[in-house]
């Protein structure tokens, strides 16, 4: 069978231009002249290539509760998103070994709306199991330098990234790294009080701990010639060093995250624990360098570092953020957020898909498959509205939970359809009945 989607701007790799996309049994097979007579004709509307996530937490299995892979994923596809890579935590187990691998697996299998693949675990004891877990399909490894809030997923030191960054290296794939160092941390948290006001919580994890942290690893990386990615960046205090890296050649990459670029720490309110995550939202300042650093090139990426929980443990404590659980969930979001913001700092639609598409495919190592319209990669795409505004109602949201930071926010933009492998898996509101997702594996 042979689709046929046509628009007046197309976001392809060399460019944006009106086309028509020739879809053949799940792959892009042509590109060529508008026609307003294709199968679906998106008219002014962009189509962009479907975007892809590399810092999601499905939470499936163990966690369910919190999560899942079937509601997460319908947020996916309501957002734009075609292919999610999971992180090896807050699921129980943990994707540290391989028989974990395979029941995370199992549990994703048949309940998933859009493509997905699975980061594995680097903690304190499992640098036996690094190898074989390349082996058995995971695309990277994510690790914490500082304890990541839960029991079953340990923090690593330095001394035990040695162990495992020669095997990661050998794999050819990317370390992930949660870039805090608890030292700073805990010098800079003696002696606050008063944890209903987000000045303390921001205090708590002072830029020092991204900055000595993502040093370490700027050392170990030459070291061990192993690809580095820093996840969630919030500080920009620490581009320097990574510019300085990048400028060396070392295989350092780096992702910041929408809630970063859109959120200021002197616009949140004391007690208003959505927006706790860590590391923290920081200053107006902090953020505009952000936004900087991504137009330069000095930030590689954005992703959602989508983190879902119970309601009730982001109300732990009464409004307190040392007590309640850091996280945000956007996946539903992502794009709009992003382009609002980006459209009021005059970047252009076909950069923001270079960072949400483009590269996190290539972080993943998936390029070759996702993350632009090319003849031969799977048929994955968006049909964008860039000038539809909406008002965030957190009940019309679709991962488990209705609840978000953005609620009231009003955001440019709107995901109008989604396509998986050439199959529509959302239509402004309609979701396939059957889910089309499947497992994505080293090439």
């Amino acid at each position: 069978m042979v689709l046929t989607i046509s628009s007046r701007r197309v976001v392809l790799p060399d460019g944006v231009r009106a086309a028509a996309i020739e879809i053949r049994d799940g792959r892009f097979t042509a590109v060529g002249s508008y026609d307003r007579n294709a199968d679906i004709d998106a008219g002014d509307n962009y189509i962009l290539p479907g975007l892809v996530d590399t810092h999601v937490h499905l939470n499936e299995p163990g966690r369910t509760e919190w999560e899942g892979f079937r509601t997460g994923t319908r947020a996916a596809a309501a957002g734009g998103y075609t292919t999610l890579v999971d992180m090896p935590l807050n699921n129980v187990p943990a994707t540290t070994t391989v028989a974990n691998l395979r029941a995370k697996e199992s549990a994703a299998r048949g309940h998933c709306m859009v493509d997905y693949g699975f980061w594995g675990g680097v903690v304190a004891d499992n640098q036996e199991h690094i190898a074989v877990l390349a082996r058995a399909g995971v695309l990277g490894f994510k690790c914490f330098l500082v304890h990541p809030g839960i029991d079953g997923f340990t923090m690593v030191n330095r001394a035990q990234l040695e162990a495992a960054m020669p095997a990661i290296a050998n794999a050819g794939v990317p370390l992930l790294v949660h870039a805090e160092l608890p030292g700073p941390i805990d010098a800079a948290s003696q002696h606050l009080d008063n944890w209903q006001r987000y000045s303390t919580y921001l205090a708590s994890r002072p830029d020092a701990a991204e900055v000595e942290a993502i040093r370490m690893m700027i050392e170990l990386c030459r070291k061990h010639k192993c690809r580095v990615h820093i996840v969630h960046l919030s500080s920009a205090e620490a581009l320097p060093d990574l510019r300085a890296a990048r400028a060396e050649g070392l295989p350092i990459t780096v992702e910041t995250c929408p809630h970063y670029l859109h959120f200021a720490a002197e616009e949140i309110p004391d007690g208003a624990t959505l927006f706790k995550c860590a590391p923290p939202i920081r200053s107006r300042a902090n953020r505009e360098r952000l936004w900087q650093a991504l137009n330069e090139g000095d930030i590689d990426l954005i992703a959602t570092d989508h983190s879902p929980c119970l309601p009730e443990m982001k109300r732990r404590g009464n409004g307190s953020f040392r007590e309640a659980w850091g996280g945000i969930a956007s996946l539903q979001l992502a794009l709009s957020i992003v382009w609002t913001d980006a459209k009021q700092r005059g970047v252009s639609l076909e950069q923001a898909t270079r960072w949400m598409s483009v590269q996190p495919a290539r972080l993943a190592g998936l390029q070759n498959r996702k993350g632009a319209i090319r003849a031969g990669l799977d048929a994955d795409l968006v049909v964008f509205n860039p000038d539809a505004t909406r008002q965030v109602d957190a009940a019309c949201l679709q991962h488990r939970h209705p609840i978000t930071p953005y609620a009231g926010e009003t955001l440019e933009g709107i995901v109008e359809m989604t396509f998986v492998r050439g199959e529509k898996v959302y239509d402004r509101g309609w979701f396939a009945d059957q889910p089309k997702g499947l497992p994505c594996y080293p090439a």
